[in-house]
């Protein structure tokens, strides 16, 4: 399985967002998850239910966010398993990152997607195979400067 990008979950509660502030990351956002051939992870899931309900201005209702996943399920899916933590684990080692962006990087290499849409991690580093893209950035599109941290300019 092979999908064009990997959604973190900040693209995805701005898809959600009512507040009038967040109003043009909503549309980038939104034009990714109608357009995009992208893939998610059960933690993005896991995270998207506990922000939606909890986190954001106008939270939503348990069952709402419900119907949110069951509709984002259609999407390719990498689980949480034994195999994807050790390898979630060795990413946050490996690039120097939380262990939960780790976990976000191997579920995007998993279903080997070249690239990551996050606000949360460097726009334009390389992470292995996957290339971190903030889509809310003017930049976008670009990439910006791509930083491979598997070969250092430094090397």
């Amino acid at each position: 399985m092979s999908v064009d990008c990997f959604l973190d979950t900040n693209v995805l509660v701005y898809a959600v967002s009512s507040s009038p502030a967040e109003a043009a990351k909503k549309a980038r956002a939104l034009e990714l998850v109608e357009h995009a051939d992208f893939g998610l992870s059960a933690q993005v899931l896991q995270e998207l239910y506990v922000t939606v309900t909890r986190k954001i201005s106008t939270p939503l209702s348990p069952e709402a966010a419900v119907a949110l996943l069951e509709e984002l399920r259609k999407f390719p899916m990498a689980p949480t398993d034994y195999p994807l933590v050790i390898a979630g684990i060795e990413a946050s080692l490996r690039f120097g990152v939380a262990y939960w962006d780790g976990a976000i990087i191997a579920a995007a290499a998993r279903l080997g997607a070249p690239t990551l849409f996050t606000e949360d991690l460097n726009h334009g580093q390389r992470y292995g195979s996957v290339r971190v893209v903030n889509p809310f950035r003017p930049d976008a599109d670009s990439g910006g400067g791509v930083h491979d941290l598997d070969h250092p300019p430094y090397a």
